[in-house]
């Protein structure tokens, strides 16, 4: 892509959830854009890899696995970044799990807990530690799922996660609003990521949305001037499926 296209040249963003499906989709469409990247997630090797494709786009990178679900190592992380970055410009809070289909009187209580320590939690920690680095003109981009709004049977704990994420999220922009950071739900329908083997192994898969074409909508509302904002992002596949 020539150089003069790179809409994200010298900027900084922050990819919870960065080695696969929606977070490696805009992990690389950043990338195409000239964004220097700092990619976390909690395998390590996956992240070594995505990180030498994506120095191949001649950005900056910084890779660090990261368990967001543990406040120890969310603060090992942000250690680290003061030494390679001095801002961040973008977060995206990527990072999230499913569970089995399950009603809630078969549901155990530590799927329960570690899907809001993951979905929730973890985008709580993530935001307060990166909060000191972002400035006027940053922008705050949390994955919700349209399961944020609307319900699914036997999942429970993840509705409720995203449920409470989007809470979270709407209290962070009114919070954020004067200091002119931007905060911006995802709530994407169904996409073709690997969550789907957690959460529905027998999903219709050639219905869904890719993970690059959510990608292009997160870009999309980064790229919006900064004295305008898209608060949601609703993206649904056109067949209707959710």
């Amino acid at each position: 892509m020539p150089k003069t296209t790179q809409r994200l040249k010298s900027r900084t963003a922050l990819i919870t959830g960065a080695s696969r499906g929606i977070g490696l989709a805009i992990a690389r469409k950043f990338a195409q854009q000239g964004c220097n990247l700092i990619i976390a997630g909690r395998d390590d090797k996956s992240l070594r890899q995505v990180s030498r494709e994506l120095l191949r786009l001649k950005i900056r990178v910084l890779a660090a696995c990261c368990d967001v679900r543990d406040r120890h190592s969310v603060d090992a992380l942000f250690r680290s970044i003061p030494r390679e970055f001095p801002r961040i410009d973008i977060l995206i809070n990527n990072a999230g799990i499913a569970h089995p289909n399950l009603p809630i009187d078969k549901l155990p209580f530590p799927v329960w807990k570690d899907v809001f320590a993951t979905n929730a939690d973890g985008m709580f920690l993530v935001t307060q530690a990166a909060l000191p680095l972002m400035k006027n003109g940053a922008t705050i981009v949390n994955n919700l799922s349209i399961a944020a709004t609307r319900v699914f049977p036997g999942s429970a704990a993840y509705n409720a996660s995203k449920h409470a994420a989007r809470g979270f999220t709407n209290t962070l922009r009114e919070e954020l609003r004067p200091r002119g950071i931007r905060v911006i739900g995802l709530e994407a329908g169904a996409t073709d990521t690997e969550i789907w083997k957690t959460l529905w192994p027998q999903a219709p898969r050639r219905k869904m949305m890719s993970a690059e074409t959510v990608a292009e909508a997160v870009l999309a509302a980064v790229l919006v001037p900064p004295n305008a904002t898209m608060e949601t992002i609703e993206i649904l596949p056109s067949v209707g499926m959710l």
